[in-house]
């Protein structure tokens, strides 16, 4: 096939999927498909009708949205590449019966990492050769990073919510104290609306009242900022380092992650199957979940040792171009064409 093929694209969740969808879709136009991204109005039957007019139809699914990606996918005519941006590794049996089934009627699926696949081989009766890893996209940034000046910046951002390891970070400052520049921890962004919505903001307050029982309040600072992505990359691109601390042990991808890599700055997480998987490369220091005193003298290596800060950032610049935007577009659309090669020798 020498055109490049048409693509309808579906995002049928909230959270960061919408700005996934939309990056992915400003990837394939610039490298010159024609993509038509079917807007959140258009429901049903009528959603699959707009669909059936492209060649491919490209869906994101999670865990959120499951059941309204296996009506879409029923209703289609098209063959239809199915973005999994969430495999269970314990899944319910609920779970394990509806991600199978849209694994089954896929054409394609997408996965974001070589963990999920490797936990959707495992986990899940799916066939293998249906399932292609292709990272997730991030924004290579331009130009040289700002000058670091005043206290080094230990960075972590995203919603704010339970789970996301802040308690870590926040329990290790205390050790801190004594490195030059006395660091400071900044977690950037609002608070998750569901959590905003059970509980308003109490959740932060109680992480503020947690720095200031361990005498560590002046070193925490939670901006609940929403900013923009040059705001943000500005941010993370003047951080001494960035520190992933999550609860989760089987998160398989972390768009965070794949931010920080191309931000260039020295990475600390906690061993959560994506960290595992990128930060091997010598980008960043995997520690366990429940090991306080590691990462407390991860903080302290990179914040005191510029040659292993340099090392790491230098090894997250050399991976993050195999995760820019036009390369993961130019992935979907050779996944495209193969699918429709395929088709053609069926009919």
């Amino acid at each position: 096939m020498s055109r490049l093929p048409t693509i309808g694209a579906r995002c049928l969740a909230a959270g960061s999927l919408p700005s996934f969808s939309a990056s992915l879709t400003d990837g394939l136009r610039a490298a010159g498909a024609d993509v038509e991204a079917v807007a959140d109005e258009v429901q049903g039957s009528a959603c699959a009708e707009q669909l059936n007019q492209r060649d491919v139809a490209v869906l994101h699914h999670d865990i959120r949205t499951e059941g309204d990606v296996l009506d879409l996918i029923d209703g289609l005519q098209v063959p239809s590449i199915v973005v999994m941006h969430t495999v269970p590794q314990n899944p319910t049996a609920q779970q394990r019966s509806v991600l199978e089934e849209i694994a089954a009627k896929a054409g394609h699926v997408v996965v974001l990492s070589d963990s999920a696949r490797r936990m959707l081989s495992s986990a899940y009766a799916v066939d293998s050769s249906k399932v292609t890893a292709i990272p997730h996209g991030t924004t290579i940034p331009r130009g040289a990073p700002p000058k670091r000046s005043g206290r080094p910046v230990v960075l972590t951002w995203g919603l704010l919510a339970p789970g996301k390891g802040v308690e870590r970070v926040i329990d290790a400052m205390p050790s801190l104290s004594d490195v030059p520049g006395r660091p400071k921890y900044v977690f950037a962004g609002p608070t998750h609306p569901d959590v905003l919505a059970a509980e308003g903001e109490a959740y932060r307050e109680s992480l503020l009242e947690r720095a200031r029982s361990k005498g560590v309040a002046d070193s925490v600072h939670l901006d609940p900022a929403n900013r923009g992505i040059e705001s943000r990359t500005v941010l993370v691109r003047s951080a001494a380092v960035i520190v992933l601390p999550y609860d989760s042990t089987d998160q398989a991808t972390s768009g965070v992650l794949v931010d920080a890599i191309a931000g260039g700055r020295p990475i600390i997480a906690t061993a959560f199957p994506h960290a595992v998987e990128l930060l091997t490369t010598g980008a960043g220091v995997v520690v366990d979940h429940d090991d306080p005193a590691a990462m407390a003298l991860a903080l302290r290596r990179v914040l005191t040792l510029p040659r292993l800060a340099g090392d790491m950032a230098g090894a997250a610049r050399q991976l993050a171009p195999s995760m820019a935007w036009p390369v993961v577009a130019d992935a979907y659309l050779r996944l495209a064409r193969r699918l429709l090669s395929g088709r053609a020798v069926l009919v």
